[in-house]
């Protein structure tokens, strides 16, 4: 039985900008759980308990959050990749951390238990079949043995996506020598040993773009029931899979639909309304007659009355004025030299403070700690500590 994992969270997710401005890409939460804790969790569930993380930028955030393991049952020690430069690299500051044989794995994706059970024998990699393999890295078989990784193929050679997840031994740190991508050591070991491949049986799940954050929160919700610790005033209804944490207040005539997770000491309404795929972070306060919809909501955002949100990420400590609007619809989003054409709704760094009356254009990312006057129409990228006035 493997019993040690290495976690890769030293990066820092620049694509996903604005909202790994202040903390890792790794503490994003979905479902009001950062992206991080649910690696833990999921090694925790096959019986891994010695975890070794490697943290670098904005390493405080993770340290901060999970310090030495213990309050979620397991041991938790750091190493640190100072300069990001290569998932080899930062494998390697762990190198006199693990013992054997063990388990690395990404800490930026969304998995579970069942992801890791099929792990069981040193040298092997987990695949995901997938429908687009072009940002991933493609993995070629022949029976049922790695015979290369191809990093974003602009052909479809494959439909298998490495999930960056491996069984290995210490022997790995022999191999990696100057490397900086532990992609290129696994195919220079591959041309002379064998590495078994294994279909993913679980959830995996990978967040590259500031919209995946949503896709991602959506799946995310995978619990049913509710469980309500806060009060709810007369006239609320609360349908489906709900989740609302301690000393949260429901008023009157609101409406929520799950699946929804709503953290502690929020206050909600009255008349309300909080549609499905929607998570909100502690210490909310979303005013009368707001309308919320698969929307991602980080704690301490306060959203004035008559405002609609839809298909967004609202990042922590903003305030947002009455009758403000954020619709999804059509958009052209620019994300590192990249261009997509999708549907979706606006994006918002912390610490911003939006106006009463303001309405964000579909696709619209604002930066953090940035100002919108009342009155304003706004899309495109307005980059941190912004001024629209």
């Amino acid at each position: 039985m493997i019993r040690e994992a290495v976690i890769l969270a030293a990066g820092e997710g620049q694509r996903l900008r604005p909202f790994t401005e202040t903390k890792p890409k790794v503490m994003i939460k979905v479902a009001n759980i950062p992206i991080l804790e649910y690696a833990v969790n999921a090694l925790k569930g096959v019986g891994i308990r010695d975890i070794v993380i490697v943290v670098g930028y904005k390493k405080e955030r993770i340290i901060d959050h999970f310090g030495d393991g213990s309050e979620s049952g397991v041991n938790i020690r750091y190493a640190e990749q100072k300069q990001q430069i290569g998932t080899a690299h930062a494998l390697k500051q762990a190198e006199n951390m693990v013992e054997d044989t063990f388990i690395v794995l990404p800490g930026d994706n969304i998995i579970d238990f069942r992801a890791l059970e099929s792990i069981e024998e040193p040298w092997t990699l987990l695949y995901q079949r997938v429908k687009e393999v072009s940002k991933y890295g493609a993995v070629i078989l022949e029976a049922g043995k790695v015979v290369a990784i191809v990093e974003k193929p602009l052909d479809a050679r494959s439909h298998l996506a490495n999930t960056g997840i491996y069984a290995l031994t210490t022997e790995i740190f022999d191999e990696i020598g100057n490397e900086t991508s532990l992609v290129a050591v696994l195919n220079s070991y591959a041309k002379t040993h064998e590495i078994r491949a294994v279909e993913n049986r679980g959830i995996w799940m990978d967040v590259v773009y500031p919209w995946d954050v949503l896709k991602v929160n959506e799946h995310a919700m995978f619990f049913s029931g509710k469980s309500i610790a806060g009060r709810i005033e007369d006239k609320a209804t609360i349908i489906g899979n709900v989740r609302i944490g301690r000393n949260t207040l429901i008023k009157g005539n609101t409406y929520i639909r799950g699946p929804v997770v709503i953290g502690e000491g929020c206050e909600i309404g009255p008349n309300a309304v909080i549609m499905p795929s929607t998570s909100i972070g502690d210490n909310v306060k979303l005013g009368a007659h707001t309308y919320i919809s698969n929307a991602v909501i980080d704690g301490g955002v306060i959203i004035a009355a008559g405002t609609y949100l839809e298909n967004s990420v609202v990042s922590s400590g903003c305030v947002i004025g009455a009758r403000v609007t954020a619709s999804s619809g059509a958009a052209e989003l620019k994300v590192a030299d990249e261009w997509h054409n999708l549907e979706t709704g606006v994006f918002i760094g912390e610490g911003c403070s939006i106006g009463a009356n303001v309405l964000a254009d579909p696709g619209t990312i604002i930066g953090s700690n940035s100002t919108i006057a009342p009155m304003n129409t706004i899309r495109g990228v307005i980059p941190s500590d912004s001024r629209v006035l």
